[in-house]
């Protein structure tokens, strides 16, 4: 024997051979049918015997199933009684059962016709975790063969192999089965929503024109209007709800359908409440997967139905934005707002929102609610055109304004591929329209041109300064020598560009702007700076007047009462601001 391998003398036995099979089998791509089937031919073989069978057994029912039976009966697939054939005899007995004779086993289900051809029998149990779930019999045709005790030996050790192979069915139809059952708990889900939208929807609007009715009556008027509109609605809620459950809803997949199906439910809002609506679309619409236009539209409308059922609103715009990976639904209106975290604690009142969140989810997007009492609500939701993107990652939102389209499609083009952590969430042809879409969107940069026939870059940041003073704004210059540069630079422009500079550093100065960081080159810096620079607050010119005395942080904190942490906090943001490399050059630059 070769001490490194004690296994090599075995090399060439069958019955190593045989378990070296099995091992692979087990390891290897399961059906368990034909696994059995494979286990019980290497039992026979082995055995020199050409009959046999394996059952499972289920002792709560009393019952056993023949999964495979070979050679004689062909009674695969039938269930009998526990208190019948071989297997009833190892199950009473608890342990394995040989016989010289077939004729000696009880209620044996051979044919009459086949049982003088059959004489020993070999019967073992099939275990598992001391528990008999079936049972491997091996029947001879040679009336002189009596099976021994190393005979009985090697079936229950292919009984094991038998063993694991029922127990891994039985899981395998456990864990088939749950997944059947999460799915229909999923369609469930999916139905309740839909069913809870259109149903929400469809009595709001009949409450509705039940109030005017009621209001007509005590004002002595004729409600018979108001009832008609009423049974009108109830109709439309009626069929909206069979097509949700039964699931006929319209295809939106073209570009154009989603948009359509969101003007219908606006003219809807318009014609139950009065409300004053506005659809927006920004981007270049794209064709949509199925599932992906039917959630987002009924985003809208369960957002739309809140709205009509707890706002209290007078106006509601909703935005469809297609950005390069994603495409986002926003819903607006100025109603009377609430406390999201109130709200989302009790499961009861959070229904609708649960519903937003869950559609978004399903998509693999976000969902992002916000609300003021007294100053309405804003739902945002954006999801992947494709499912394969990366919707966890936190990404700097950037629209991107020009009224080229070949420009416009190459910055988000260089935008996108340079840098990963960049999402452009929007394209507008019109500086005009860019207020609109900042107030949608609300990205965290905004990259626009300086030079525009409407709008130009001054106006616009001064504009987008007055709705948010926090706006980031990065402008595409001719030059850094345009007058016009130092004008945006002090209305609050965070950065500016050459219209001419390189992929690198178009994004550079992005990225600084969403981190709240002014990245300024030297040549725009010889132009922005002046005795009281703009781009610095009262405090940071403060402090720099001190550092360009050649004051330590120390005696900095105490002449301006803050503390050491607050002036190196200072320090740091005039030396982004400034472009500036230490302080030293801080220094020779005040000077200068």
């Amino acid at each position: 024997m070769n001490p490194a391998n004690p296994h090599t003398s075995l090399r060439g036995d069958p019955r190593f051979d045989a378990l070296i099979t099995m091992a692979a089998d087990l390891a290897g791509r399961f059906d368990p049918q034909r696994l059995l089937e494979r286990i019980l031919r290497h039992t026979m073989a082995l055995l020199d015997c050409d009959s046999g069978s394996i059952c499972t057994v289920d002792e709560a029912a009393g019952t056993y199933r023949k999964e495979v039976d070979l050679g004689v009966g062909c009674l695969s697939g039938r269930t009998f009684p526990l208190d019948e054939g071989v297997t009833g005899e190892v199950v009473r007995a608890r342990r394995s059962v040989v016989f010289d004779e077939y004729a000696q086993v009880r209620g044996g289900h051979i044919a009459a016709r086949d049982r003088g051809e059959l004489h020993g029998v070999i019967g073992v149990p099939i275990l598992s975790n001391g528990a008999i779930i079936g049972t491997c019999v091996v029947f001879s045709r040679d009336p002189d063969r009596r099976f021994t005790d190393a005979d009985v030996t090697l079936v229950e050790l292919f009984a094991t192999h038998a063993a694991i192979a029922i127990a891994n069915a039985r899981l395998h139809a456990l864990a088939a089965e749950k997944e059947r059952q999460a799915a229909v708990l999923a369609e469930r889900e999916r139905v309740m929503r839909d069913v809870h939208d259109t149903v929400g929807r469809g009595l709001a609007t009949v409450l509705l024109h039940l109030d005017d009715a009621e209001r007509a009556i005590g004002r002595a008027d004729d409600p018979v209007g108001a009832l008609g509109r009423a049974r009108s609605a109830a109709r439309t809620a009626l069929t909206e709800t069979q097509r949700s459950v039964l699931g006929f809803d319209p295809g939106l997949t073209d570009a154009a359908a989603l948009a359509e199906a969101v003007r219908l439910e606006l003219s809807w809002m318009e014609s139950a409440a009065g409300v004053s609506t506005r659809l927006i679309v920004i981007g270049d619409p794209v064709a949509l997967p199925p599932e992906t236009g039917r959630q987002l539209l009924r985003i809208v409308q369960e957002a739309l139905t809140n709205v009509l059922e707890h706002a209290g609103a007078r106006t509601v715009r909703v935005g469809l934005v297609y950005g390069g990976h994603t495409v986002s639904v926003l819903i607006e209106d100025d109603g009377r707002g609430f406390d999201v975290a109130s709200v989302t604690a009790e499961p009861r009142r959070a229904l609708g929102l649960q519903g937003l969140l869950a559609r978004a989810q399903h998509l693999g997007g976000t969902l992002q609610i916000e609300s003021t009492r007294g100053w309405g609500t804003r739902i945002r939701a954006e999801v992947p055109r494709w499912p394969a993107v990366d919707s966890e990652r936190t990404r700097w939102r950037v629209l991107v304004a020009h009224e080229h389209e070949l420009v416009r499609a190459g910055l988000v083009r260089v935008l996108t591929d340079q840098e990963p952590d960049i999402q452009v969430v929007g394209e507008v042809s019109e500086t005009r329209s860019v207020v609109e879409a900042y107030e949608l969107l609300r990205p965290h940069v905004v990259l626009a041109p300086l030079d525009h026939p409407h709008v130009d870059g001054v106006q616009l940041t001064a504009y987008l300064r007055a709705i948010d003073p926090e706006a980031a704004v990065v402008l595409l210059v001719p030059s850094f020598s345009d007058e016009r540069v130092r004008g945006a630079a002090q209305i609050g422009a965070t950065g500016f560009v050459e219209e001419h500079t390189d992929a690198a550093g178009l994004v550079r100065a992005v990225v600084a702007a969403a981190r709240g960081d002014t990245l300024l080159t030297p040549e725009v810096f010889s132009v922005l700076t002046a005795p009281d620079d703009p781009l610095l607050t009262p405090r940071e010119r403060e402090v720099r007047d001190l550092v360009a005395r050649g004051l330590p942080d120390k005696q900095i904190a105490v002449l301006l009462q803050i503390s050491v942490k607050t002036v190196e906090k200072h320090v740091g943001a005039i030396l982004r601001k400034t472009g500036a490399a230490n302080r030293t050059e801080l220094a020779g630059l005040r000077r200068d």
